[in-house]
């Protein structure tokens, strides 16, 4: 593959972020890649490894001279990180982020990037339970779908450029507004999350009184569950409170259809629940369809990654 940026430069340096780097490196993306994390113990890690070319002390030093800025951090520490970075960005330069909320990134973000650098926001929609430098793999993003968010007047041939890039990354890519991308990422990530929490919540609740027999015969199904709720908490928590609006709305369809099948349960309707149970069945044919999972056992999921 063809280099489409000279120096990247990540700022955080999880799983995102490392898996970019270990894919970068895999396609000859980037002729450079600074990095930067606040924690010295993963800055440490990541020199340790080897992760980046150069891992830089502060987000200030990783920016100088960079094409393209990566914003890997919490969604709640963006515009703080965005604002400090602000003076030393090169003109022409390109900002993207990561992050799985939209609107409040673009709102935090937007107002710090400096005239003559491009602000394209970007969601990977890719991900496991782990996270740290260590946590990468270079084909985290292999035939997932990365969606491209650009505000109002983006130039267009840095989000064409952005595109490009995470192509170059393995990544599927689609073009989405704002607001539909948070209200999307609402029902297909955040609120399946909130869901994983409350249930391995509740079976925490009654593992106490039952001798841990839920987590000593738990099946495929709460397993999956524990998997999910298992992410990165300082993410999730600023993911919730900065998609406010399309969560509560998506919380509030789903406690109807719980509310429908309480009471289906409750007549016993039996026909209800088949045809229920048989729509949401064709969503999943739908997934391993589209080439996002296989038909395998354990939920498609290899026991290890190629790293």
């Amino acid at each position: 593959m063809a280099q489409i940026y000279g120096k990247v430069a990540l700022i955080g340096l999880g799983l995102i972020a490392s898996s970019m780097a270990h894919a970068m490196r895999r396609g000859g993306v980037a002729a450079e890649i600074s990095g930067y994390a606040r924690s010295q113990a993963t800055r440490d890690t990541a020199r340790r490894i080897q992760l980046c070319d150069t891992v830089c002390d502060s987000a200030e030093a990783a920016v100088e001279g960079a094409d393209l800025i990566v914003l890997a951090v919490p969604v709640g520490a963006m515009g703080v990180v965005a604002e400090a970075i602000a003076p030393h960005l090169k003109p022409g330069a390109t900002v993207i982020d990561v992050g799985s909320v939209k609107a409040a990134v673009v709102e935090a973000v937007g107002p710090h990037v400096p005239d003559g650098v491009h602000f394209v926001p970007t969601h990977p929609m890719a991900g496991t339970e782990h996270s740290g430098p260590e946590a990468g793999f270079a084909s985290l993003f292999d035939n997932r779908w990365t969606l491209i968010v650009p505000p109002d007047g983006a130039d267009r041939a840095a989000v064409e450029r952005v595109e490009a890039y995470w192509q170059a990354l393995g990544a599927n890519c689609e073009r989405m507004e704002v607001t539909h991308h948070d209200l999307v990422c609402a029902v297909v990530s955040h609120i399946p999350h909130l869901i994983a929490y409350t249930m391995v919540g509740v079976a925490d609740d009654l593992s106490r009184v039952s001798d841990q027999e839920v987590i000593k015969f738990s099946a495929a199904g709460f397993r999956d569950f524990t998997r999910i709720a298992a992410s990165d908490p300082t993410m999730w928590r600023d993911v919730f409170l900065t998609n406010k609006e399309a969560t509560l709305e998506m919380l509030g369809r789903f406690t109807e259809e719980l509310f429908a099948l309480q009471r289906a349960i409750r007549t016993g309707d039996g026909e209800e629940l088949f045809d229920y149970f048989t729509r949401t069945r064709a969503i999943r044919r739908g997934i391993i369809e589209a080439g996002q999972d296989t038909d395998a056992p354990d939920f498609g999921r290899a026991k290890k990654h190629d790293r």
